[in-house]
């Protein structure tokens, strides 16, 4: 990792690049792609992009990658525009292609370290859009440990009659049902999407980009911007400014994600109802900037702060809704104000969170999306650590209170997540089963798949109220009902959700945060001496990479955990 950066040199990294006698190659590459001689004396500043078209979520980024860069060198710097890859959840969902889902986080992470690393950029303006490629760019800005800024790509408008993806997740359920036709169908498909942007509910895009303002990492504001707007123009022409500024004080990632930064994301993710993936994400990123952050973090913290956004997919609202009253600003106000918040961690624009926010005004009265404090949603957090004989490492729950606070009933077990949605959609799932989807872990999937497809089935075929999904897989955060994932250890490692059967008595208690399989440990050893893991599902490539390197969910599911130093030989 780098040494103390010293506020007075501007140029620690480039110059490495680019002067003396010696560097003449260097130079003469870089002069070729449109450097001058002044530029050579210039802080250089990595733009790294995610954009593509091949989702509507990153579609517009390259736009406002080149308002970054502009913005860089209106202050002063030299900008360089790179890219790095995405994936669509929404694409491959249900798919065998979800697998690299997660995968494509890492590989993120990996890129921009890399291309970083190797061109000796001194500062980074990191712009995502989806779900992967925020916590993606985070890891990586951690690692790196030099000057940098993360811009949200922002949110998308709603669809027709407000919908969004889950929209037509959902609706597939219903035609399964019966309860909406094909025709119905085809509309919801055709005007759920109407352009660029991130998914539309606080699902896990939403999430995450609340939680990076929160953590100090992007521009007040940032996370609460539709995507096609001058206000997320604006954004990324100020971020580009604002990395240099960071350069000039020398103004380190590392000084602002602290574990107290990580408690303000953490709290801030909770009010908003966010999804579960940002307990998977933000444990990660702690990781990689060598912050101490564990599962048992956000019930700590859960126990004092409630849920006050009434945000899709449990609640009513949209993203740019919420932005349309004031975003998240008025809401970290409040939470301040009630001492919920660290005012004092440093944030990107060398301010303290709590300057940040002084002037701040509250949200208008007769708005109804975000509650007071006196009347919450729900009294304490949503997401919910569970514990027991299910899951001795842990899983995570998403309980809003409208699903009810426990479900007990009869497992009905799947094997994949494919298995699963042929049965919810053919019947086989029936009200109080308790819907077991396993071998869907980081190393048994591999992957981690997100379960949307089964969980809006079983919205679709009206079981919400009645059906509970558990599962070593993820879940979207378009999610919703009475579900529990990240089940630790997963069911390709042996863990206890290997040695479910269909029939067997399951609770789950999210006042005791508790999940409890109901079968006698003499039944459960004589099982597990007749189990055999399953076979691998790559050999070679990426996924079989991942599915060696990546660590429990309880974890975070991240590649690059710390190894122990080797022990020295004997004499």
């Amino acid at each position: 990792m780098p040494t103390k950066f010293k506020a007075a040199d501007a140029r620690r990294y480039s110059r490495l690049v680019v002067d003396g006698v010696k560097q003449a190659p260097s130079r003469a590459m870089l002069r070729a792609v449109g450097f001058a001689d002044a530029d050579f004396e210039k802080s250089q500043v990595g733009i790294a992009s995610t954009w593509s078209n091949l989702t509507p979520c990153n579609m517009h980024i390259d736009e406002l990658a080149r308002l970054a860069a502009a913005g860089a060198e209106a202050a002063g710097a030299k900008a360089i525009t790179f890219n790095t890859i995405t994936v669509s959840d929404g694409i491959s969902m249900g798919t065998p292609g979800m697998r690299y889902s997660l995968v494509s986080r890492e590989v993120i992470a990996d890129s921009i370290e890399t291309v970083v690393g190797a061109q000796g950029f001194d500062g980074v303006v990191a712009i995502g859009g989806c779900d992967k490629n925020m916590p993606g760019c985070l890891m990586a800005l951690a690692r790196l440990d030099r000057p940098a800024v993360f811009v949200y790509g922002g949110t998308i408008r709603p669809g027709t009659d407000r919908r969004d993806i889950v929209s037509v997740f959902e609706a597939v359920g219903g035609v399964a049902q019966g309860t909406v036709s094909e025709r119905q169908l085809n509309f919801v498909e055709r005007t759920s999407i109407p352009g660029p942007g991130s998914c539309s509910g606080m699902y896990t895009a939403n999430t995450m980009a609340s939680a990076i303002e929160a953590l100090g990492m992007s521009l007040p504001n940032s996370s609460a911007q539709e995507a096609v707007s001058e206000h997320k123009r604006g954004d990324c022409t100020r971020a580009g400014a604002a990395v240099v500024g960071l350069i000039e004080r020398g103004i380190l990632p590392s000084q602002i994600m602290t574990r107290r930064a990580f408690e303000n994301a953490i709290t801030v993710v909770i009010a908003l109802g966010g999804s579960t993936n940002a307990v998977l994400h933000l444990m990660a990123i702690a990781s990689s900037a060598n912050v101490k952050l564990g599962l048992d973090d956000f019930t700590r913290i859960g126990k004092r702060v409630p849920v006050l956004a009434d945000l899709r997919p449990s609640g009513r609202y949209s993203m740019s809704e919420l932005v349309a009253v004031g975003g998240i600003q008025p809401l970290m106000k409040t939470l301040l104000d009630a001492g919920l918040l660290h005012g004092d961690c440093l944030t990107v624009t060398g301010a303290s969170l709590a300057e940040n926010l002084r002037g701040v005004a509250p949200y208008a009265d007769g708005q109804h999306i975000v509650r007071p404090l006196s009347d919450p949603i729900k009294k304490d957090s949503h997401l919910v650590i569970l514990y027991g004989n299910l899951a001795p490492e842990g899983a995570v729950a998403k309980i809003t209170g409208k699903e009810g606070l426990r479900f007990h009933g009869k497992a009905r077990v799947f094997n994949s997540e494919e298995q699963s949605l042929q049965g919810i959609l053919s019947g086989k799932v029936r009200s109080n089963d308790v819907v077991v989807i396993r071998y869907e872990g980081p190393k048994g999937g591999p992957g981690m798949r997100e379960m949307l497809s089964p969980t809006a089935a079983i919205m679709g075929k009206g079981l919400g109220q009645t059906v509970a999904l558990i599962t070593d897989g993820r879940f979207s955060g378009g999610s919703h009902g009475f579900v529990v994932g990240h089940v630790s250890p997963e069911a390709a490692l042996g863990g206890p959700l290997a040695l479910v059967k269909t029939g067997d008595a399951i609770t789950i208690d999210a006042q005791r945060r508790e999940i409890t399989l109901h079968v006698a440990a003499a039944e459960l050893k004589r099982r597990r001496q007749s189990w055999t893991a399953p076979k691998a599902y790559a050999r070679r490539g990426a996924l079989a990479k991942y599915a060696r390197q990546v660590s429990s969910a309880s974890l975070g599911a991240v590649t690059d955990l710390p190894q122990a130093p080797p022990r020295a030989a004997k004499s």
